[in-house]
């Protein structure tokens, strides 16, 4: 354990996929060196702001918009959004004087990691899925590190600036007997169920779910637990009242780590951190690709799952009650393919994803110091 100065700026997030990883890895820096100062840039969705509260970390918020456009005028719009953007790093740069900057993904990150190049700040960027986000791939030239969540990420094999690493993997926000688990814990005969859309929730994967218990004879035998998403909380919980099923439904689980250990089978998007979660945790998944993710990323980070046979993928296109119901009772009637699959998945765990990180830029400032 160190406690030396250490300016840190961890820049990205929106998303919980690239902001949680963010937090597991300040969270590993404060660990190793108690006295770092740490400071998360990004957007002022509130997801963001308020994760970040919760964790107790230091949030700016710059103005940054996806770069889009294909005539001269959105791509002159886009072109005014970076420029902005980048003054706006720059002076935040002049301000806190980081140590090092990391950028997590997402279109916040690109000015902030830019002008860390600029002002001859180290630089790293970490990206968490199987193939890179644009973001990433443009930031690409400008870091001296770029750490990598999949051994075989697309397009940047044998890159000399690559470290794989794996995925930095939150702490549960709050310690089990916070979390009511204890209190309701499933009957031997029952199958603890966590069903998930992401930390913003996915309405195809809730319906498909619901639709699917409706179908099912023994859904008596299944503990479940339903992170919804805001928008699907309240129509969700009313079909499990039609339904006469006890279930834990919320629109977000800040203890989904804590869930996830107890959990015997997930359904499921694929983005990067839940993929990393099921792998530490051991976690069977039934995995569902949001389609419309940039580049289609979800569906390479389920397939690099699917043929090690450590997940079960069911496309956007072919998710219906019926399908659903029949991936669920095929696996939790096969106890010994759930315990092949936990094993396959601790196999291809990172669970130092975070430490390794840390230990790395902590390591940068002190060689160039």
């Amino acid at each position: 354990m160190m406690n030396s100065p250490f300016n840190l700026i961890i820049t990205g997030g929106k998303t919980g996929g690239h902001l949680f990883p963010g937090i597991a890895t300040a969270e590993a820096v404060r660990q190793i060196n108690p006295g770092a100062e740490i400071l998360f840039v990004g957007t002022d969705a509130p997801f963001e702001v308020q994760t970040l509260q919760k964790y107790g970390f230091a949030h700016k918020s710059i103005y940054s918009k996806p770069i889009k456009g294909k005539n001269l005028f959105g791509k002159l719009f886009s072109m005014s959004i970076i420029l902005v953007s980048l003054i706006q790093s720059l002076i935040l740069m002049k301000a806190v004087k980081p140590d090092f900057v990391l950028g997590v993904g997402g279109f916040s990150s690109f000015a902030v990691v830019v002008a860390a190049w600029i002002l001859g700040v180290p630089r790293a960027i970490q990206e968490q899925n199987a193939f890179p986000g644009l973001t990433n791939r443009k930031l690409a030239r400008f870091a001296d590190i770029i750490f990598t969540s999949f051994e075989n990420t697309r397009g940047w094999t044998g890159h000399p600036k690559v470290k794989y690493v794996g995925n930095p993997v939150r702490k549960a926000l709050v310690q089990e007997s916070e979390t009511g688990l204890e209190t309701e814990d499933p009957r031997p005969d029952q199958t603890f169920l966590l069903v998930t859309g992401g930390s913003q929730g996915a309405t195809s994967i809730n319906t498909a779910f619901m639709d699917a218990l409706a179908l099912m004879d023994g859904r008596d035998k299944l503990y479940i637990v339903h992170q919804t998403g805001i928008q699907d909380e309240a129509v969700t919980r009313q079909k499990y009242a039609d339904l006469k099923i006890r279930a834990r439904v919320g629109a977000f689980f800040h203890d989904l780590p804590q869930i996830q250990k107890r959990a015997r089978l997930a359904v499921t998007r694929a983005g990067a951190g839940i993929i990393s979660e099921l792998c530490v945790r051991g976690l069977p998944a039934i995995l569902i690709p949001f389609p419309h993710a940039a580049d289609d990323h979800q569906t390479f980070n389920a397939k690099a799952l699917e043929e090690q046979g450590a997940a079960v993928l069911i496309k956007e296109k072919d998710l219906d009650g019926n399908t659903l119901k029949q991936a669920i009772e095929s696996l939790i009637t096969d106890k010994n393919r759930l315990d092949l699959m936990s094993e396959k998945l601790r196999g291809l765990a990172k669970p130092d994803a975070a430490k390794t990180i840390a230990d790395h830029l902590l390591n940068f400032k002190r060689i160039r110091g």
